[in-house]
Formats: structure tokens, C-alpha cells, sequence
């Protein structure tokens, strides 16, 4: 190359080079891997699940069990044959007996989108705490799913005008709380005696499923003032069960309850001379009358022996009588039916349920009679003492001691 050609292309690639130096980058463009912006253009989108399923895979028909149906005819609605209902309900002894599946319980299908809208999963809301998933394909699979519970510490205090019932209502709190507190008062508080301006305290916490309060209670501490006298309730663990004690350790529960099923009112008394509504004549009473809805649970006020049952079409209708000691015979009177299993000769424990509340036999609506025998004598319910069970032992006292101020002070704080 001749001396002139080697500067002309000297000149040539010095230009070129400056042109590389010099030149803008183009949009995009960078010198280092540390420089790459890592971008997604695919949205991500979150997976929903509902009883363990990916909802949105899917498309949810929502429904509601009928009167009367039963799991076939809701699976036939849905395209599945006779052989195929056949084959789930064998695959589903053992786990759960699809003859349970009763009216106004909810219930979803699962159809995939891109399907001929045949559905994968039905799924059947057993109660509040638990469902069952039933996998239509393949091998029938079907379990039991649990929903996560929570318990919410919750506070109330009021005063009665009418009724516990309604004081709850007032204080926007759930009015089955008040049939609660019966339960834990029912040994030293008559519920159906309640007066005006009867005052209470609870601290309680409330089960909880998927934000739905559920009415199951567990009573932290109470305090219930009626007829000037002020009544505590501290739960304290004894004897591998949690029982209920007054501030000086004795126990809340006697031998007796005050009352033969939870909460409802007296509409007669006992009474020598009672004008009968049926009868149109006067003659003794020797019982109290509870009204209470049909189907209300009747509970043995105490421990004992079924000794009678019964129906007296124009006296008692259906009826049970029960021996609990050697002093003391109950009746219940008018019942719609008695609980399965009772027979005479049955054990039955305090508050177990003996018949439901009805009105067979002479009556002219819904109601209990219910009547106490002392030695033989009828007495008035009312007015019979119950001896209280155990009281807190002496070697549980500190622990309990420090239980009762704590709770004590709460509840004066509210």
C-alpha cells in the first residue's frame, strides 16, 4: 500500500471511530446488564379460593336446599345420572351420610369455563363451622373441610325493662347471650321474676366463622344485681371441667335448676284455686305453667329415674315423671314428644333433654305444666331449695382468689 493510501484510510477509520464514540444510543439500548430493566407485560392476576377451590377457574352457581330434597335430585338438576349419584353416596359412607343434607342449607357448583358448563365440585354447607366438598369426576372423591374460627372478647352492660331478651337487643348485643346467662344464673336467679332495672355485667368472647358471629359463648366473667342482691359468675377449672362460682368459691349449680327449659314466661302459678280456662271452674293448681313456643327442649331439673310416661287425653297429655331422690318427684305435662330414647326406667342427668313443650291433652296452647312432689306433697316449684354443688377446694383457693379480683375489677371497669 502506498504511503498515500495509508492516510487516506487512516483518516477513514479514525472517522468511523469517532462516529461509534459519538453517537446517541437508540431507546433500548445499554452497555451493561446491570442497566436491564426487568419488566413483566402479563398481569398477575391472584388466585380466590373458596372450600379449596380456585374460583377462578371456575363458574359458581350458588343455591339453596329445598324442602324436601335430597342430594340426588339436586345433583340430577345438574346433569348427573342415576350411576353417577350412585357411585358418589358410595363414596361418600363413612365420611359424611348425604341423608343430613336438610332444607335451607347453602350449597355451590363448579363448572369450569371452558367446559360444556358440567360441573367439577358440588359443595354442601354442613353448618356454619364446616362443608363438604363432593369432586364429581373421576374417582368421586368427597371430604370434609373446616372453616378457621375465631373468638372475639366482647363486652355488654345493661339494665332489664321488659325482659333480658330485649335488654340484650338494646345493647345491640346477640339476645341469646341472655339464654346463656340463664343457664349459668339459673340456680340462684328467677328469669322469670326479673324486675326493672335489674342490672348486668358480662364479659364474654363470641365463636366466629368467616366474620359471622355464631351463638356460642364463653363467659370470661359476669355479674348479675336483681332484687338488691348482687350475683357473680366466675369460671374457674376444677376437677378437669370449667364450672361457675360466686366470689366466695361456692358453686353456682345446685342440685336443682330453678326452671325446666331456658327462658320463656310463667303464664299460671301454683295456686289452691285457679279458675282452668278449659274447664271454665275454679280448682287448684298445684304446678307452674311455663308458655313457651312448640318444640321447646324440656330439661330433668335434676338427676334421676324416669318413673312414669304417658298420655292423659283430658288431663297431662303426653307426660313424664321422674324420681330424683328419696324426697323429691317431678312431672312435665302437655309435651308435643318426648325426646328419643326416654322410656321408663331411663337414667337422665340435671339438663338433659327430656320431651319438647306442646299442648296435648287439655290445654289451651302451647305451654309446660310442671310440677314438683316433696314426700308425696305437691309443692310450688318456685319456692323449693336446692342444695349447691361443691364449692371451690381448699387447696384451689389462691389460684381461685387471684381469678376473682382480676375479673372482679374488669368488671367494674366497664
Amino acid at each position: 500500500m502506498t504511503k498515500k493510501k495509508q492516510i487516506i484510510f487512516s483518516s477513514l477509520l479514525g472517522i468511523a471511530l469517532l462516529i461509534v464514540i459519538f453517537m446517541p444510543k437508540r431507546e433500548g439500548e445499554v452497555e451493561s446488564l446491570d442497566e436491564v430493566e426487568v419488566t413483566d407485560s402479563t398481569e398477575v392476576q391472584e388466585i380466590v379460593y373458596k372450600y379449596g377451590i380456585p374460583v377462578n377457574d371456575y363458574d359458581v352457581d350458588y343455591g339453596v336446599v329445598k324442602r324436601n330434597q335430597s342430594l340426588s335430585t339436586i345433583l340430577g338438576t345438574h346433569g348427573l345420572s342415576s350411576r353417577q349419584i350412585h357411585d358418589l353416596g358410595q363414596r361418600a359412607k363413612g365420611v359424611f351420610d348425604v341423608r343430613k343434607i336438610r332444607g335451607g342449607q347453602a350449597y355451590a357448583f363448579f363448572s369450569r369455563k371452558d367446559s360444556l358448563a358440567t360441573p367439577e365440585y358440588f359443595v354442601y354447607e354442613a353448618d356454619p363451622r364446616a362443608y363438604v366438598v363432593f369432586r364429581l369426576k373421576e374417582n368421586y372423591e368427597v371430604t370434609i373441610g373446616q372453616y378457621p374460627v375465631s373468638w372475639k372478647r366482647k363486652e355488654v352492660k345493661g339494665a332489664v325493662q321488659s325482659s333480658l331478651w330485649n335488654a340484650m337487643v338494646s345493647c345491640d348485643t346477640d339476645p341469646l347471650l341472655a339464654v346463656e346467662l340463664s343457664r349459668i344464673f339459673g340456680w340462684s336467679i328467677d328469669f322469670f321474676g326479673l324486675q326493672r332495672e335489674d342490672e348486668f355485667r358480662v364479659i364474654y368472647e363470641q365463636e366466629c366463622v368467616e366474620g359471622q358471629d355464631l351463638p356460642n359463648f364463653k363467659i370470661i366473667g359476669a355479674v348479675f344485681r336483681h332484687a338488691d342482691s348482687a350475683y357473680y359468675a366466675i369460671p374457674f377449672l376444677q376437677n378437669g371441667e370449667v364450672l361457675f362460682f360466686n366470689e366466695h368459691g361456692k358453686s353456682l349449680e345446685g342440685a336443682f335448676l330453678k326452671a325446666p327449659l331456658d327462658y320463656f314466661r310463667i303464664s299460671s302459678r301454683f295456686s289452691n284455686s285457679r279458675f282452668h280456662p278449659v274447664l271454665k271452674k275454679y280448682r287448684a293448681h298445684h304446678g307452674v305453667d311455663y308458655a313457651a313456643p312448640v318444640g321447646t327442649p324440656v330439661y330433668a331439673i335434676g338427676a334421676g329415674t324416669v318413673i312414669a310416661k304417658g298420655y292423659q287425653a283430658n288431663g297431662g297429655g303426653n307426660y313424664l315423671k321422674i324420681k330424683h331422690n328419696g324426697t323429691y318427684t317431678t312431672t312435665y305435662m302437655h309435651l308435643s314428644r318426648f325426646e328419643k330414647g326416654i322410656k321408663v326406667g331411663s337414667k337422665v342427668a340435671q339438663k338433659e333433654v327430656i320431651g319438647y313443650v306442646g299442648s296435648t291433652g287439655l290445654a289451651t296452647g302451647p305451654h309446660l305444666d310442671f310440677r314438683v312432689f316433696e314426700n308425696g306433697r305437691p309443692v310450688n316449684p318456685l319456692t323449693i331449695k336446692s342444695q349447691p354443688k361443691e364449692p371451690v377446694k381448699s387447696e384451689n383457693l389462691v389460684q381461685f382468689n387471684v381469678l376473682r379480683d382480676t375479673i372482679m375489677n374488669q368488671l367494674k371497669r366497664l
